[in-house]
C-alpha cells in the first residue's frame, strides 16, 4: 500500500498516530494481551553497563564481524549522552570514545579509507539539535579501539537514525531525522578527510529512527515510530514516495516501533526485523515479499531479559559455539539496578523458538 502527502495520506497517518498514542497509554499487560502471541528466547551474552546511570542512554549496536577469527569479533554501542563504546563478544569493554550525544551507530567493512581498506563507523550526531551531523570513525579491529574521523552535514534538524549502504554508485549514509526526514548522503572517506553530499531527500510524516539497508536488493527500510515499517528505494535516483510495509497496528507491531535490522539468506531471501517497543517484543516480516512471520521476545534467564529496546542489530555468520547461526544484540532498557545494555542473542535460538527452519 502507498501514500504521500495527499490529503488520504495524511489522514490515515494522523489516526495511526492517534491510535498509537492511545495503546502507549494501555497497561503493558493489556498490550501484551492485544498483540500477536510472542515466543521466548533468552540471551546468552550481555555487554557491561554504558557509563552512564538512571538514564536512558545506551541506544544502537553495530556488529563487525572477524571472518578470521570470529571469537573476536566486536560490537560497537552508543551511549547517546556520552558516546561510543566497542565490545568484545564476551561483553567487555574495550575501548570507550567520548563523541557526545551520538543517537545511532552502523557500520561496514572494506571501505577505502585514508588510502587503504578499513572498518567505516558511522554515528548520528545530535550534538546539536537544530543541524545533524554524520560522526565517521575508523575501528581498528586488531586494537578494537575507533578513531575519529571527521564529521559531515547531515541537514537541518535533530539527528537520529542511520544506516548504510553499498551500491555501485558508492557508499550512502541515510540519516533519519527526529521529525521523519531522512537524508541520503554520498559518503567518500578515501581521502585525508573524508566528504560527503546530501544527494536525496525522503519524507515520513512523523517521528522516525530505526533503518537498514538491504544492499541485496536496493530496499531501504525506516520505523516511523507511530505508524510503522515503510520501504524506500535505496538508490540515488529511486522514487522518494514511501511504501507501506507493516502497521504499528498494536497486533504485528506495538508501538513504538523502534529498531530496525536484516537478516539476509541468499540472493533476496531473509527477515527484516523491527523492535516492537511498546510490548518489549521483536516482529519478523519475510524477504522479498514482507509478509508477516512471527513474533518474539528475550526474556531472563543466564542473563536479563530485555524490554524497551531502541535499536537493534543481526550479523550472520560464523560466531563460534556461544552464537550458532548468527548473532542478534538489542538494547535494553530497564536493566534491573544497572545502567542500560545490550542483549546477546544466538539467532539459532531464535530460529528453532519460532520454528523458521
Amino acid at each position: 500500500m502507498r501514500y504521500g502527502a495527499g490529503i488520504g495520506g495524511a489522514l490515515l497517518a494522523s489516526l495511526l498516530t492517534l491510535s498509537a498514542c492511545a495503546e502507549r497509554e494501555m497497561p503493558l499487560a493489556a498490550r501484551i494481551a492485544n498483540a500477536l502471541p510472542a515466543a521466548s528466547v533468552t540471551a546468552r551474552g550481555e555487554t557491561e553497563p554504558v557509563g552512564t546511570a538512571n538514564a536512558d542512554a545506551a541506544d544502537d549496536p553495530a556488529i563487525w564481524r572477524n571472518a578470521a577469527d570470529p571469537a573476536a569479533s566486536l560490537i560497537v554501542g552508543t551511549d547517546k549522552k556520552a558516546g561510543l563504546y566497542v565490545y568484545g563478544l564476551d561483553g567487555k569493554r574495550r575501548d570507550f570514545l567520548d563523541a557526545g550525544r551520538v543517537n545511532n551507530v552502523d557500520l561496514k567493512d572494506g571501505v577505502m579509507i585514508r588510502g587503504a581498506p578499513g572498518v567505516l563507523v558511522v554515528a548520528s550526531d545530535r550534538n546539536d539539535p537544530a543541524q545533524a551531523k554524520l560522526a565517521l570513525f575508523r575501528l581498528d579491529t586488531a586494537a578494537a579501539k575507533l578513531i575519529a574521523l571527521g564529521t559531515l552535514d547531515g541537514g537541518a534538524g535533530e539527528a537520529y537514525g542511520i544506516c548504510l549502504g553499498r551500491d555501485a554508485a558508492g557508499l550512502s549514509a541515510f540519516i533519519v531525522l527526529k521529525d521523519g526526514t531522512i537524508n541520503q548522503v554520498m559518503i567518500d572517506a578515501a581521502g585525508a578527510a573524508p566528504t560527503g553530499r546530501i544527494v536525496r531527500t525522503m519524507k515520513l510524516g512523523s517521528q522516525a529512527e530505526g533503518c537498514a539497508v538491504d544492499d541485496r536488493t536496493g530496499r531501504l527500510y525506516v520505523a516511523e515510530e507511530d505508524v510503522g515499517l515503510w520501504r524506500f528505494g535505496a538508490s540515488p535516483t529511486a522514487p522518494v514516495e514511501p511504501v507501506k510495509v507493516a502497521a504499528a497496528d498494536g497486533r504485528q507491531i506495538v508501538a513504538d516501533a523502534e529498531g530496525v535490522a536484516l537478516v539476509p539468506e541468499g540472493d533476496e531471501g531473509g527477515y527484516v526485523i523491527v523492535s516492537s517497543q511498546g510490548d518489549n517484543a521483536y516482529t519478523l516480516y519475510s524477504l522479498p515479499d514482507e509478509r508477516y512471520v512471527g513474533r518474539f521476545r528475550i526474556v531472563d534467564g543466564t542473563v536479563g531479559g530485555a524490554q524497551e529496546t531502541d535499536g537493534i542489530e543481526f550479523m550472520a555468520g560464523d560466531f563460534g559455539p556461544e552464537f550458532p547461526g548468527g548473532l542478534f544484540i538489542a538494547q535494553d532498557g530497564p536493566n534491573g539496578a544497572q545502567a542500560q545494555n545490550f542483549k546477546l542473542v544466538a539467532w539459532a535460538d531464535i530460529v528453532a523458538a519460532l520454528g523458521l527452519e
